[in-house]
C-alpha cells in the first residue's frame, strides 16, 4: 500500500481480492469510519493494457458516483509501487454466498434483479460497460442495499463503436465475446440474465465440467430450463430470461427494456396475460 493511505487509514484485515489487487477493512484514522481499501501493486502488472485497465478503474467508479446501488469511491492514492482505491465497506454477504445455499422464489429474484438492472441502466447512461457481472461482485451494505462492485473490468463505449478484448468469467461471459467478436453493452444484460436464471434454477443456464466445456455450452446458447425445477419458474420470467439470454444480440433487451418488463416491474409477481397486452 502506497505510504500516504496508511498516513490516513489503519489497514485491517484482508476481506477479499479482484482482478488486479487486495481488498481490506480499514478505518479513517481521523473519524473511525470504515472503508474498503482496494490496493494495486503495479509492479506486479503484466503489460500495459493491465496498467490501463487500473488507471480507467478509478476514473470509472468517479464518473458512475451517485447511484444507491453502485459501491462509492472516496479517495484515490498512489505511488511508485502502488495504486490505492477507497471504497464505502460493504461488509454483508454478497450474492455468490446467498445463491449457492439455495433457490429464489420469483418475488425474491425479482427484489435482486430490480436495484441491478438499475445499477446497470445506471451505467449505461454513462457509457459505461461491466464486463465482469457476476454474483461476486453484486454486494450488500449494513443496510441490505444491493451495490454492483468491480470496476476492473470495465470500459468505457461510444455509441456506434463496439468494444473488443475477451474479459469476463466463465458461466457469465456473453457468447459474442467468447467468439472474439466485436460487441456492445448488451454483454451486461447477458450475464445478468444468468444470474436471474441461478437465482430461480439453482445451476447454471450452461454448464460443464471444465471451462472449455463452459465456454461451449455459453457459445452454444441453447437456453433451457431443468425439468425438475419447470414448474417452480413462472412464465413470466421464463420469458424475460429468453429475452435477456438471447444468442442473437439485435434481440436481446437492452437494461432499459428489462427495467420495464412486466416480471421486473410487478416485483415477480406479473402473470403470462400481462405479457400478451
Amino acid at each position: 500500500m502506497s505510504e500516504g493511505l496508511k498516513k490516513v487509514y489503519q489497514v485491517c484485515e484482508e476481506i477479499g481480492k479482484g482482478r488486479f489487487g487486495t481488498v481490506f477493512r480499514g478505518f479513517f484514522r481521523s473519524s473511525g469510519d470504515f472503508f474498503a481499501l482496494k490496493s494495486i501493486d503495479k509492479r506486479l502488472l503484466s503489460d500495459s493494457v493491465d496498467r490501463e485497465c487500473i488507471d480507467k478503474e478509478a476514473k470509472i467508479m468517479q464518473l458512475l458516483s451517485g447511484n444507491p446501488n453502485v459501491v462509492q469511491i472516496a479517495d484515490v492514492y498512489e505511488d511508485d509501487a502502488y495504486l490505492d482505491i477507497v471504497m464505502e465497506l460493504c461488509d454483508s454477504s454478497d450474492l455468490f454466498d446467498r445463491v449457492s445455499k439455495r433457490t429464489f422464489s420469483d418475488v425474491e429474484a425479482a427484489a435482486i434483479m430490480l436495484p441491478l438492472m438499475e445499477a446497470i441502466v445506471h451505467c449505461h447512461r454513462r457509457s459505461v460497460a461491466h464486463r465482469d457481472i457476476k454474483p461476486d461482485n453484486i454486494l450488500f451494505d449494513s443496510g441490505n442495499r444491493l451495490k454492483l462492485a468491480d470496476f476492473g473490468s470495465a470500459d468505457i463505449f461510444h455509441d456506434g463503436l463496439p468494444m473488443r478484448g475477451i474479459v469476463g468469467t466463465p458461466y457469465y461471459v456473453a457468447p459474442e465475446v467468447l467468439s472474439g467478436r466485436d460487441y456492445n453493452e448488451k454483454v451486461d444484460v447477458w450475464s445478468a440474465g444468468v444470474i436471474m436464471y441461478i437465482m430461480l434454477c439453482g445451476i447454471p443456464p450452461f454448464y460443464g465440467n471444465s471451462v472449455a466445456e463452459i465456454f461451449e455450452a455459453v457459445l452454444r446458447g441453447n437456453l433451457r430450463f431443468p425439468t425438475r425445477n419447470v414448474f417452480s419458474v413462472s412464465p413470466a420470467a421464463k420469458d424475460l430470461l429468453r429475452k435477456m439470454l438471447s444468442k442473437d444480440v439485435s434481440k436481446r433487451f437492452s437494461a432499459e427494456q428489462v427495467l420495464g418488463h412486466p416480471w421486473i416491474t410487478s416485483g415477480g409477481r406479473s402473470s403470462i396475460d400481462e405479457l400478451r397486452q
